[in-house]
This record gives structure tokens, C-alpha cells and sequence, in this order.
């Protein structure tokens, strides 16, 4: 059953921590990448190319809502973007190894 009948359900019932904040920020993230992985299925599931144009265009849109989540969550926890550089440089030094360097 949806919930839209109440225009609360949304609502937050009291001002978040920095903590509680990243936390949301994180759950709003999962949020867009689940809506993705919906819109590619449900693109994937049809051959109408017109929904499909269409799907696969709200997806993109979503992507770009990761970015900003995720620019935002830098934002707020510096240590978040220093985490998720080292990863980035983990993968680019194997990939410059042929991906035959172990992980550390």
C-alpha cells in the first residue's frame, strides 16, 4: 500500500546530528541508485523505444543526482571523499598493472 496519502510520512521529527546527516545522506544515495537499477529494468523489460528513450533518460537524471548526494556528503564528511579517493587510486594502480597487483 503507498503511502502518499499522508503528506507527512516524509517528515523528519527533529533537526538531524552532523552524524544523523551523512547517515541521511547515504540512505538518499542507496535511494537514487535503487531508482536506477529500477528504471534500467524496466527498460531493459520493454521494446517500446520510446519508454525505452525515456527510462533509460530518468535513469541518466538519477546519476546525476548521485553526483550532487555524493559531492554533498564530501562536503559534510571530509574524511568520506579521502576514503573514497584511496579506492579510486587502489583500482588505477592495478589497472595500470593489468589488475595483476593483489589488493591490499
Amino acid at each position: 500500500m503507498a503511502l502518499l496519502g499522508n503528506p507527512f510520512v516524509a517528515n523528519v521529527p527533529k533537526q538531524l546530528s552532523p552524524d544523523e546527516l551523512v547517515q541521511a545522506i547515504r540512505v538518499d544515495l542507496a535511494g537514487e541508485l535503487e531508482a536506477i537499477i529500477g528504471y534500467e529494468a524496466h527498460a531493459m523489460a520493454t521494446n517500446d523505444e520510446r519508454v525505452k528513450k525515456i527510462l533509460y533518460h530518468i535513469a541518466d537524471e538519477e546519476r546525476q543526482h548521485v553526483g550532487e548526494l555524493q559531492q554533498l556528503l564530501y562536503l559534510l564528511c571530509p574524511k568520506e571523499a579521502e576514503h573514497t579517493e584511496k579506492g579510486k587510486q587502489e583500482i588505477l594502480n592495478q589497472q595500470q598493472q593489468n589488475f595483476q597487483v593483489p589488493l591490499q
